[in-house]
């Protein structure tokens, strides 16, 4: 067995860890998509994409569906990108007026996400077009307790590589008008059934692509930057497998698959990388650039916006994640900055583990400077300033964003532990370091 094939089955083996037989992927599944919607109910509402591209995998979930005999009572067009509020009220209406035995969303990231909110709407807010109260951490289980009442079940069908929406308790809404993203954490909201065809990705286009792996490398980096081996070393190390496996799997294959987008193998690759993405925010949680990122939705797809702050926050947390950087630096070391050869930082076959005795913040200006030129071998601008429509205000926005309790939990989350009061002082120099493309702005919290 090489290498390829021994990741591949290890990250099998993880997602089966994970989900048991609540999940099927791989390579032309959606065959078997009636045979899981049947442990749900016949009768559903269908969200999925009327738009060409999607043409032959909707035939084909429906054709499975039929087989079962799952009655497909109305179908409406999956949500745009971003999740905008006004897409989830309106499929909470159609659940509200057809009241089905469950829910099947069909697309990516953000049509799960509206069938998430919407399918706890409809129940336990029923003829009330109001999310903001379940902005936040386990609030949706709150009500659930407080009502005795509980959301429509959903069968969430993945049709792209990227949020890992399908597998986890995250449901991220924009309000348009605001520009801003927020987020919904619960576990009452985990799809308790999905699937993921990772042949459908070959429909994704090169873009859609590059942001899908970089959503999935940001939720894999977030959460190994929080992990405490100090405080758990069991969780630390079951969540380094899991992101150093999904890692290798996204960093390697990314360039494969733009020169072979219609390559089969490599493709399963890119999406067992990116359900580890999902996995490991189902472990811990994602923080920095995450939250940067929520702020940014009107000048860049999620994906990206992870992307470009991450190598920032790296500089940031390093103090916080010596013993993470020292790994992360052998993933990306086909991307290190010239002149910083891996070996020669471990100084050459005498002192092999040279490299440990780098203070952490060069460790991370390494491991940063390697990040950002992997975003620029993807022709992905590494920094603000080089993304079209940016502004300064994108950063007002994102500090005042920062502040707000409804993401108190990416605060929390982060390695270096930061509050509102601190805001100013810290995340403001990461953002403007990110748009300056300068490490020497970021000041270490001491």
């Amino acid at each position: 067995m090489n290498n390829s094939q021994k990741i591949k089955s290890k990250a099998g083996n993880l997602l089966r860890q994970f989900k048991g037989s609540s999940y099927i992927f791989g390579l032309n599944t959606i065959e078997k998509a009636g045979c899981l919607a049947q442990k749900l109910g016949i009768r559903s509402v269908l969200s999925v994409s009327s738009s060409a591209w999607a043409k032959d995998f909707k035939a084909a979930l429906l054709k499975s569906l039929l087989e079962r005999n799952i009655d497909i009572l109305e179908t409406i067009d999956s949500a745009r990108p971003n999740s905008p509020v006004e897409d989830v009220y309106y499929l909470k209406e159609v659940i509200e007026k057809i009241r089905p035995d469950f829910v099947i969303a069909a697309g990516g990231g953000s049509t799960i996400d509206c069938a998430k909110a919407a399918a706890f709407l409809a129940a336990l807010s029923p003829s009330v077009n109001d999310i903001e109260p379940y902005f936040g951490t386990g609030l949706v289980t709150r009500q659930i307790k407080n009502s005795g009442k509980k959301p429509y079940p959903l069968f969430a069908v993945q049709m792209s590589a990227s949020s890992s929406a399908h597998l986890t308790k995250y449901s991220n809404v924009t309000d348009l008008k605001t520009k801003q993203k927020k987020l919904i954490v619960d576990d009452a909201i985990v799809p308790p059934v999905c699937l993921f065809d990772y042949s459908v990705t070959t429909s994704m286009g090169s873009e859609l692509t590059i942001d899908g792996v970089l959503d999935g490398i940001s939720h894999l980096i977030e959460v190994y930057y929080g992990a405490d081996y100090e405080k758990n070393p069991e969780n630390y190390k079951r969540i380094e497998d899991v992101a150093l496996t999904g890692l290798k799997l996204l960093v390697d294959n990314l360039p494969k698959v733009l020169k072979k987008s219609n390559d089969l193998k490599i493709r399963e690759l890119i999406g067992l990388g990116t359900d580890l993405g999902g996995y490991a925010i189902m472990l811990g949680g994602t923080n920095g650039a995450h939250l940067a990122s929520f702020s940014l939705t009107d000048i860049l797809s999620h994906g990206r916006a992870c992307g470009i702050m991450n190598p920032y926050w790296t500089v940031f947390f390093a103090p916080a994640i010596r013993r993470q950087l020292l790994k992360l630096i052998d993933v990306f070391s086909g991307y290190l900055d010239k002149g910083e050869d891996i070996d020669k930082i471990r100084g050459g076959n005498k002192i092999p583990d040279k490299i440990s005795d780098l203070p952490s913040r060069r460790l991370g200006e390494i491991a940063g400077g390697a990040m950002r030129n992997f975003l620029k071998s993807a022709k992905v601008p590494d920094t603000l300033a080089k993304v079209h429509g940016f502004k300064v205000e994108h950063i007002e926005r994102a500090i005042s964003n920062a502040k707000n309790p409804q993401l108190e939990m990416k605060l929390k989350n982060m390695p270096v532990s930061l509050n509102a009061g601190l805001i100013d002082k810290y995340m403001k120099p990461v953002l403007k370091a990110a748009e300056a493309g300068d490490f020497s702005i970021i000041k270490n919290l001491s």
